[in-house]
């Protein structure tokens, strides 16, 4: 019961059931030939079969022990190194790499599953591996001849690691108070120094090289965002001298004790540009959108872990008589239980529409890349634009919230270490702070993606859906009201006070998230064997929640004051 273990069946059915993604993919000629069915089953239950085996086993002793720092140095759990050798030793890190750079050129959807499998079997671990796609695509688009020829196919690989060093003690979420700097040198490189804080995986014994891409200020670049350049660093230089860089420690955190969480500082370290200078953030935000997704994907795959453990738990715990029960007297396993129905049924509606949105992402991130139409290629990107910050801010909330109500499905023994449920619920509180707070991935949808183009990006997602078949007549009619809704209340009133979007944009956030959902159980709902009682519970509450945010945002529209925040 404590150790998850990967369902490969219900990934290949939103896959091939729900989305039809073979038939997606034959529209690509990139991806034409990686279209079969069969060779996509078989990538899936490997990776099944890798997590279930090799990475799961390991979740509780990495928790328990931990990464561990002496004098400077982090040694990470027993096992860690030899599961993640085994691991970039297979290939899994380069399924949807390039072949070129040594990639397997596969779909962007099937490494999402995969990541969904990996994070579900444990967090900690997977923290390491989390970052290396965005940092290939980041160097593969934006880094020089001598960069890639040094570090493009390592990172595809997997056989070395990266890292993503933004924050700073006192630049979080505002990136423009970044005071790392880069100093010019002789040889054309730059001597790197600052303090970073909050790194994932700064420093540990998994890999042979650790790759850290951080952002810094050249001396005469302006103050804020826009005077931001980015940077690489190497844990080891080509010569195998060691880099000027120092774990000065690692945080001691809730959760993920498995993942080093490490204050890193750079003492005029050797660095190389990345991309053009002061345009570090656009390089930057192609490893934080892969970002994202991946934590939307962490949501889903925490959530399914949880609610594995708490339904084996229901399947065998005998209690009172369930109400209705024939028998009197008799004691009842609790998964008869309408409240515990109520609960397991719920968590299971919001995997399932996770699961079909998140494949939907990653396959519109493939069709965005390599669709022959440019029309279809703009649909993909508004999708992905529009969707990405739904999906890491309202399944990581339910990643948190729902593993806390599966903790509550064990009692007492849920609270305690020997079931393994309150992990689940310690390891995903980070994923609603990091890689953008949920209320920063809000403001992005509604201030930076809604209002400056008048919702025209959104009314077109929002006709898009109600206009696909299979949509239900609530669904369309709930779709063309808040369409309405935006355009006639939302759009007029944006600037009735500097402040009015913001108190609007977590509700807006969560609508947009209910009518997604709608339109994807919709999807599943027409598809063959879909699961009738988180289908039927999802349209239990849906719609009476969705109807409450809109009554939200109208009296915060009409009065100007924020409507009390959801507990």
């Amino acid at each position: 019961m404590n150790v998850y273990q990967p369902r490969t069946s219900e990934h290949a059915f939103v896959l091939f059931d729900v989305l039809r993604a073979h038939e997606r993919l034959a529209e690509l000629p990139a991806m034409s030939e990686h279209a079969d069915t069969a060779l996509l089953l078989q990538v899936i239950d490997e990776a099944g079969r890798f997590v279930g085996e090799v990475v799961a086993p390991l979740n509780r002793s990495g928790d328990e022990i931990g990464a561990q720092w002496k004098a400077g140095a982090v040694t990470m759990p027993p096992g860690f190194r030899e599961s993640y050798q085994a691991f970039w030793q297979a290939g899994w890190p380069s399924l949807a790499c390039a072949v070129e750079d040594g990639g397997q050129g596969l779909p962007t959807v099937v490494e999402a599953v995969l990541h969904e499998q990996l994070n579900a079997a444990n967090h900690g671990w997977t923290m390491a591996p989390g970052l290396l796609h965005g940092a290939y695509e980041c160097i593969r688009h934006h880094g020089s001849d001598a960069l890639k020829a040094r570090y493009l196919n390592k990172l595809a690989s997997g056989e070395w690691l990266a890292t993503m060093c933004l924050t700073e003690p006192h630049a979080g979420s505002d990136l423009g108070l970044v005071q790392t700097k880069a100093v010019p040198l002789a040889n054309g490189r730059f001597a790197l120094s600052g303090t970073k804080i909050f790194i994932s995986g700064g420093e540990h014994d998994l890999s042979d090289n650790i790759v850290h891409l951080v952002l810094a200020r050249l001396p005469d670049a302006p103050p804020g965002p826009k005077g931001l350049s980015l940077f690489l660093v190497p844990k080891f230089e080509a010569d195998g001298q060691r880099s000027a860089v120092h774990c000065e420690r690692i945080e001691e955190k809730m959760g993920i004790h498995a993942s080093p969480t490490c204050v890193m500082r750079f003492d005029e370290a050797a660095a190389s540009i990345v991309g053009e200078p002061g345009k570090g953030l656009n390089a930057m935000f192609v490893m934080m959108n892969a970002a994202r997704l991946l934590v939307g994907l962490q949501g889903i795959g925490l959530l399914d872990a949880a609610w594995q453990k708490a339904n084996a738990y229901a399947q065998e715990r005998r209690q009172m008589r369930a109400p209705g029960s024939s028998k009197a007297g008799r004691a009842d396993v609790i998964a008869l239980h309408p409240a515990i129905q109520r609960i397991l049924q719920t968590q299971r509606a919001w995997i399932a529409a996770g699961r079909v949105i998140a494949y939907r992402t990653a396959l519109e991130l493939d069709t965005q890349k390599h669709h022959p139409d440019a029309a279809k290629r703009e649909a993909a990107a508004r999708w992905c634009s529009l969707v990405t910050p739904v999906l890491k801010s309202a399944w990581t909330e339910q990643a948190f919230c729902g593993a806390s109500a599966c903790l509550q499905v064990f009692g007492g023994h849920g609270y305690v270490r020997e079931w393994g449920i309150e992990q689940h619920v310690r390891d995903a509180r980070v994923a609603m702070i990091y890689e953008g707070t949920n209320e920063i991935q809000a403001i992005d949808l509604l201030v930076r993606k809604t209002l400056p183009d008048g919702a025209a990006a959104l009314q077109t997602l929002l006709a898009e859906l109600a206009a696909e078949p299979g949509q239900s007549q609530r669904t369309r009619q709930a779709l063309q009201a808040f369409s309405a809704f935006v355009q006639e209340q939302v759009v007029p009133h944006a600037d009735a006070g500097p402040d009015q979007p913001f108190w609007l944009a977590d509700d807006f956030l969560r609508s947009l998230a209910l009518l997604l959902m709608a339109w994807a159980w919709d999807r599943l709902a027409t598809a063959p064997d879909v699961e009738a009682t988180a289908h039927a519970a999802f349209w239990r509450w849906v719609w009476p929640e969705f109807d409450m945010r809109m009554g939200m945002m109208n009296t915060t529209l009409k009065t100007g004051q924020p409507a009390p925040a959801m507990l």
